[in-house]
């Protein structure tokens, strides 16, 4: 009995490993899935890292209240006034403020060896940055939405109705996008975690808060106000408030595409080709 079944044991495995050689392999993810993947990885965070989800909805009502109640009456007379200027400004902060999240999260995975377990799958490589950043769109749409119904229910009146507003908001998803390529970039250059957050966070508060997002640019030093007309958060904003209150040049307009263009064509590119080098 032992020897035959010793005996049968080389044969099985003989058996198995002609079977298994002989089998064909399951074919490679294609672009879509991967970028689908890695796009519902980044929504399962939105119910299990409390960051990301504290960004979408506690920050942006903090600021609205905050800035409307202590600016608005030294700024346009009543925070009544004010907010109808401040409310399309605050949905842009917020949703810079949202964007750098995804590209601190690859950092990281890059840190931490999660990157390493990634690129060693057969696919499509880029589809983490880019299904990263498709996954964040229902986190933007949050982060418009809970300002803009603290706003309504506040007494913002947007005179661009429902279509301005809807609008609007579809610009910005297609900036917060173009804004996304700039931190995944530094994301993907700095390799410590520490130093990508603080130099995010170092240029997220110079857009910010070097942009007309607070106050009118009109109201600002000449030099001031020629720094500011350079910031592509700038020119988001005026496209926001422009089409939320049905008011928009078509200058404006063609300025605030213009700076999603930009962004894109400037960080993108960089962005992929490092992300690239990484992998060999």
């Amino acid at each position: 009995m032992t020897s035959s079944s010793t005996e049968a044991r080389p044969a099985a495995a003989e058996i198995f490993s002609r079977s298994v050689a002989g089998a064909q392999r399951p074919p490679a993810p294609g672009p879509i899935f991967a970028c689908r993947t890695f796009a519902w990885r980044t929504l399962i965070k939105l119910k299990y890292v409390q960051d990301h989800l504290g960004t979408a909805v506690v920050f942006p009502v903090i600021l609205t209240l905050v800035f409307t109640y202590l600016l608005g009456g030294a700024i346009a007379g009543s925070p009544r006034e004010y907010l109808q200027f401040f409310l399309p400004g605050v949905i842009v902060l917020s949703l810079v403020a949202s964007s750098m999240m995804s590209a601190l999260t690859l950092n990281r995975d890059i840190a931490t060896g999660m990157f390493d377990r990634v690129r060693s799958t057969p696919i499509w490589q880029p589809a983490v940055l880019v299904g990263t950043m498709g996954g964040d769109v229902l986190r933007y749409a949050l982060t418009s939405v809970v300002p803009l119904a603290l706003g309504l229910l506040l007494g913002f009146r947007p005179d661009g109705g429902f279509s301005g507003v809807l609008l609007a908001l579809l610009y910005l998803q297609l900036f917060t996008f173009s804004v996304s390529w700039l931190w995944m970039f530094f994301a993907v250059l700095i390799p410590q975690p520490t130093a990508a957050a603080g130099i995010v966070n170092l240029l997220q508060f110079i857009l910010l808060f070097g942009s007309n997002i607070l106050a009118p640019s009109q109201t600002m030093p000449g030099w001031l106000e020629a720094v500011v007309k350079l910031n592509p958060v700038t020119h988001a904003a005026t496209t926001t408030r422009g089409l939320m209150h049905g008011d928009l040049a078509s200058g404006d307009l063609g300025a605030g595409l213009l700076a999603c263009a930009v962004l894109v064509v400037l960080f993108a590119p960089p962005t992929v080709l490092l992300y690239s080098r990484k992998q060999r």
